[in-house]
């Protein structure tokens, strides 16, 4: 691949993190890094805060990186003509990871950014002279509520959605794919993305963990589920590793990639079977999640305290993906990753990883970085479970 430059969106979030962490230690690239701030002082200073986050500085060239102010909701981004032509002669490879994860936004404003965002990218990527690849994070969850087999490359099977992050998810990827013949575009879809395997580390207590901080403090009790439903989660390195190793290879574009659990996947029963050890409670009662709308629900929000309504409010919006019905097909990418050794961790050997640095790091309140957080790893004992193709640990 050639050694021209990297355009990178979203790297002062969660999986955009461990992609940048990849590329400055992996490559010796200019990355240029499209960031939303004030002015140009803004933007250098939160990239640089993301650099230092995830790597020491020491491990990495800081004259590299180059912050692009600017927006994925603006129209071209919001950057001037010598901003763009500098791209279009500098960049080989994009990768777009920017992306609202809220699942309450109103619609129009998850589309703003998922959807028209993504085609704001797509736009800068067709003008890019030297283009070689460009990645798309997608999500497993373009699946919405469909039931059964979910294969890699499926995308319109007549579905609903539970969500308008799921809904804009999936118009993006609409956009993305129509584009597989002009664009060297690869797909990839993760499931629910938590914190890294070997260290926990997380700066996003988002999804399940708001369910389990809940459970851990004795106010969540009973959880509309099926037992049996797949509880399918997936390390952030995993996911961070397999796009940096997919993106690299020529024969993947035009393809489409689940990084999930799949057929590995716990399930909601295992899930709350770890819990409970882990955090020393009784076991949550799974309720079947119509006769838990129907009796449970009112009866908590009549009759709880302050404290329960409030977690029942914020975990509410969680419980569709305790029951879910589609089965993520992953053979593409457990086939196309098993050459780099890159596999996906069983959950419960990883779970006791993530409790730990959620409570160390308070639930989000006292922020660690991921530099902090691998500092305190067991140095044999992460090696001898290496799930992250980075060199530098």
């Amino acid at each position: 691949m050639d050694s021209g430059a990297v355009f990178l969106t979203g790297s002062s979030g969660f999986l955009g993190m461990e992609l940048l962490a990849r590329y400055l230690a992996n490559t010796d690239r200019r990355i240029y890094a499209l960031i939303r701030a004030g002015d140009q002082e803004d933007a250098d200073a939160r990239l640089r805060s993301a650099a230092r986050a995830v790597l020491p500085a020491a491990d990495y060239q800081a004259d590299r990186l180059v912050a692009v102010r600017g927006d994925v909701t603006m129209p071209e981004l919001g950057l001037h003509g010598e901003w763009r032509a500098r791209l279009a002669d500098e960049v080989t490879e994009v990768v777009h990871s920017a992306a609202s994860v809220s699942f309450s936004l109103p619609l129009e404003q998850a589309r703003a950014i998922n959807r028209d965002g993504t085609l704001r990218i797509l736009e800068l990527a067709e003008q890019c002279n030297r283009l070689e690849r460009m990645a798309h994070v997608s999500t497993a969850y373009v699946a919405g509520r469909h039931r059964g087999d979910f294969a890699e490359h499926y995308l319109e099977q007549g579905q609903d959605f539970n969500n308008s992050y799921e809904l804009s998810k999936w118009e993006a990827e609409r956009e993305v794919r129509a584009r597989f013949g002009r664009l060297p575009i690869t797909v990839f879809r993760p499931s629910i993305v938590v914190g890294e395997a070997d260290s926990g580390w997380t700066p996003a207590f988002n999804v399940i963990y708001g369910p389990l901080r809940a459970y851990s403090r004795g106010t969540l009790r009973v959880v509309p589920a099926r037992r049996r439903a797949p509880a399918d989660v997936v390390p952030v390195d995993y996911v961070a590793d397999a796009i940096f190793e997919l993106t690299r290879r020529p024969d993947t574009a035009g393809r489409t990639f689940t990084l999930a659990a799949g057929p590995a996947a716990s399930s909601i029963g295992d899930l709350i079977d770890m819990s409970a050890a882990a955090f020393g409670r009784r076991r949550a009662v799974a309720l079947r999640p119509s006769l838990y709308r129907r009796a449970v629900h009112p009866l908590m929000v009549r009759r709880g305290s302050q404290r329960r309504r409030r977690t029942l409010k914020s975990s509410e919006v969680f419980f569709p993906y305790f029951d879910v019905r589609a089965r993520f097909d992953t053979s593409g990418a457990t086939a196309a990753l098993r050459p780099a050794g890159i596999e996906m961790p069983l959950l419960r050997d990883y779970f006791d990883s993530l409790v730990r640095f959620a409570r160390a790091a308070d639930w989000g309140r006292r922020p660690l970085s991921r530099v902090e957080a691998r500092a305190g790893l067991d140095a044999p004992a992460a090696s001898a479970r290496r799930v992250s193709a980075l060199s530098v640990t």
